[in-house]
């Protein structure tokens, strides 16, 4: 019987990336995910560069993605390194609350397992249409555009010295530096403790676990990830609030409802409410209240979600859903609180799904930096 060495958690890679001196700054060239580029970003984006990641991150057609993909290769606009490394990440950025934060992370390979295996555990569900595109681009490109934004219990090093890379995206600075000595690569990534947490690209997750199933290859079991500590201090979760310019169904009569002065006592009142169960608070034409669940609900955006809204927009902004009410655009809000990582990581060991758009990790990671080809 043959016995076949363990396949590791984490893997150093030889990223593929921009040759600024062919391609130009590298803040032209860098983009976000895919699930938060509008057409009007795409135009703003496509404008600064020709070479602008959004034509691999977001393309009209995976078609154009891959002969895109290629003919950047061919002119050396995307160059790759010689020799595998991991990287430090570091991302210095002012939070929807105003403060500023510097968040750190390690960008390797990680594995990609079935989630009934308990190394990577999700926390939110995903819908069908995004990973169905996502999978097309994949199989054109043979690369993830993205990586992929997990937790883990350890810590990064801090860096040292000047950064290899620098980029500024929407007011976030993104600095990189790059280790490849191996016991340098050893000593990061020994670091890293699993399980792992998804806590955002679970689309990118599960279509890259798909496209792995598809392909059945050791070049493919591994895709671009940014590891955080769940204890790092830059490390924050902003809360998803939902509108709607539906009807607003009747509350039950099981939840507690008390008026507010108005919209600017939202945030104390909600703050106010123990963590034991959930709350929000509703915001309408003529007037607005803080709603109350009974003990036993401990997800704000699951009590609004039982609901059963329609015609939901989702907002990260307080101020913007309160002011689609006020103009006549929404019904109403429901502003919520953000889950905490504790929540966040209990909902994922006890192998339950928060609804979609329960978490905002801000900000999101920036695409274009590093990519990593699944051919290694």
């Amino acid at each position: 019987m043959v016995s076949w060495p363990p396949v590791p958690l984490l893997k150093p890679f030889r990223a593929l990336r921009y040759d600024v001196g062919t391609a130009g700054s590298l803040d032209d060239l860098v983009a976000p995910p895919y699930d938060v580029i509008t057409p009007e970003t795409h135009a703003r984006l496509e404008a600064r560069s020709p070479w602008n990641a959004v034509r691999l991150v977001r393309p009209d057609d995976a078609g154009e993605a891959a002969r895109a993909l290629a003919d950047w290769r061919e002119r050396s606009v995307l160059v790759r390194e010689e020799k595998p490394a991991v990287w430090l990440l570091e991302e210095e950025y002012t939070g929807p609350d105003g403060v500023g934060r510097i968040r750190r992370g390690i960008v390797a390979r990680a594995r990609l397992d079935p989630y009934a295996d308990g190394v990577v555990l999700p926390h939110e569900g995903t819908f069908p249409e995004p990973k169905r595109a996502r999978l097309e681009l994949l199989r054109a490109t043979r690369m993830k555009p993205s990586p992929i934004f997990l937790l883990h219990h350890g810590v990064a090093p801090a860096p040292q010295g000047d950064p290899d890379m620098v980029a500024e995206l929407d007011g976030v600075v993104s600095r990189l530096w790059r280790i490849d000595d191996p016991d340098g690569v050893a000593s990061v990534l020994g670091g890293v403790e699993e399980p792992l947490l998804i806590a955002d690209g679970h689309h990118r997750y599960e279509t890259a676990l798909r496209y792995h199933e598809e392909q059945g290859t050791e070049e493919t079991a591994h895709a671009l990830a940014v590891l955080v500590g769940k204890d790092d201090a830059g490390l924050e979760i902003f809360p998803t609030h939902r509108v709607t310019a539906g009807a607003v169904p009747e509350l039950d009569r099981g939840l507690v409802q008390t008026p507010l002065a108005g919209p600017g006592e939202a945030v104390s009142a909600l703050a106010a409410i123990p963590r034991d169960r959930a709350a929000f608070v509703l915001v309408e034409p003529d007037g607005v209240s803080l709603v109350e669940a009974p003990p036993g609900h401990v997800l704000d955006t699951a009590l609004v979600d039982e609901l059963s809204l329609e015609a939901v927009v989702y907002m990260p902004s307080a101020a913007e859903a309160e002011r689609a009410v006020t103009s006549g655009e929404a019904r109403a809000a429901f502003l919520v609180r953000a889950p905490t990582v504790e929540q966040v990581e209990a909902f994922a060991r006890a192998g339950t799904r928060m609804p979609p758009k329960s978490t905002y990790f801000y900000p999101k990671l920036t695409s274009g930096l590093l990519f990593s080809p699944f051919d290694e």
